[in-house]
């Protein structure tokens, strides 16, 4: 059973279904796949965290010790109730895979202890692993792929970790924050924990974006930001000006590039979005847009279209390998590239 929309992971997770007896939960962010993880032993196992009703292994152990792994799933457990064993894959090697897929397999033929729950954490599996391969075939496995969070996931996270604490953001300073969020969810959860210490737990304060500047300081690569947007939005000296101050900063060529990549890509999401029925400003902010932009960058989303976009991409590349070549003028290149931008974009209205 392959589970890759939101509700109905969600569904599974809040209560799992009694005839699975095991899951694959995999994916490149190993912060949600860990999350998922967690809540998932908390459903199946009345102890998840006693020895004596859970077995914890890595690649390590299975590699290190033949037949461990069936053995642990063979087990009883010692103090009544469901026992869990959780592999938790930090590589992507063959052997493992292959003796946890070997394991998923005997379990789900009933060999081993069937009142057993078989959890398997793991990276970014390809379609060639067999352990995927097998977890998805098997009707009593649950498989979970994770993807990256969504600005709207990262908002909610936001929301009840701080909710946890008393403290909370008004809908400005959540937008704030969440658009200098790292991606990683494990990282992500620190950063918002930090925040929490910050507030003030237990506080009550509904934080709003001047109380959080303190706290978040000055947004790296600043000025490369406001050259792009100065870029998009028909600025040809404010897009100069900018990528120069960013140089005297220490900003080379390649970084303004990668700068306007970003950009493009974030008006690329935001008019995707748009299309597929989403208002223009909701769109924005799915896409990240820091909420003292959103007043400017929504003027330029409605000029700006795909197929605009779609021509400038090439010219992009093309600049991020020229910025890559050594002995380039990199800082020039960007500047053309931000130059020729600009013009589009004055031949567009703005």
């Amino acid at each position: 059973m392959i589970l890759s929309r939101r509700p109905d992971i969600e569904r599974f997770l809040g209560q799992p279904d009694k005839e699975i007896r095991a899951a694959l939960i995999y994916g490149r962010d190993m912060g949600v796949v860990r999350d998922r993880a967690n809540q998932l032993s908390l459903k199946v196992c009345d102890r998840p965290d006693d020895p004596f009703d859970t077995a914890l292994l890595t690649d390590v152990d299975i590699e290190a010790e033949a037949g461990r792994l069936e053995g642990e799933l063979a087990a009883q457990s010692m103090m009544g109730g469901r026992r869990l064993v959780r592999l938790k894959l930090g590589s992507d090697k063959v052997g493992p895979d292959r003796t946890a897929a070997e394991a998923l397999a005997r379990h789900m033929a009933g060999e081993l202890n069937p009142d057993a729950f078989y959890l398997i954490e793991a990276g970014n599996l390809g379609r060639e692993s067999g352990l995927r391969k097998a977890a998805e075939k098997a009707p009593g496995c649950a498989t979970i792929p994770c993807y990256e969070d969504e600005p709207g996931d990262v908002a909610r996270l936001v929301r009840e970790t701080l909710a946890k604490d008393n403290v909370s953001l008004t809908s400005d300073a959540l937008a704030m924050f969440v658009a200098r969020m790292p991606k990683e969810r494990g990282v992500a959860r620190q950063e918002i924990e930090r925040l929490a210490l910050f507030l003030g737990p237990g506080s009550g304060i509904s934080a709003n974006p001047k109380d959080l500047e303190d706290f978040l300081g000055v947004e790296p690569e600043a000025s490369l930001s406001d050259a792009a947007a100065d870029a998009f939005g028909g600025r040809l000296g404010e897009a100069q000006q900018g990528l120069r101050r960013a140089a005297q900063e220490g900003e080379a060529g390649p970084a303004a590039v990668r700068a306007i990549g970003t950009y493009l890509g974030r008006l690329r999401r935001t008019l995707t979005l748009a299309k597929s029925g989403a208002g223009l400003q909701e769109a924005a902010k799915a896409s990240g847009v820091f909420w003292k932009q959103e007043r400017e960058f929504l003027r330029q989303a409605r000029s700006w279209t795909l197929a605009e976009l779609d021509k400038l991409q090439p010219e992009v590349l093309a600049a991020d390998k020229a910025c890559k070549t050594a002995g380039s003028p990199d800082s020039l290149i960007a500047e053309r590239l931000a130059l020729q931008i600009a013009g589009r974009a004055r031949r567009l209205g703005l």
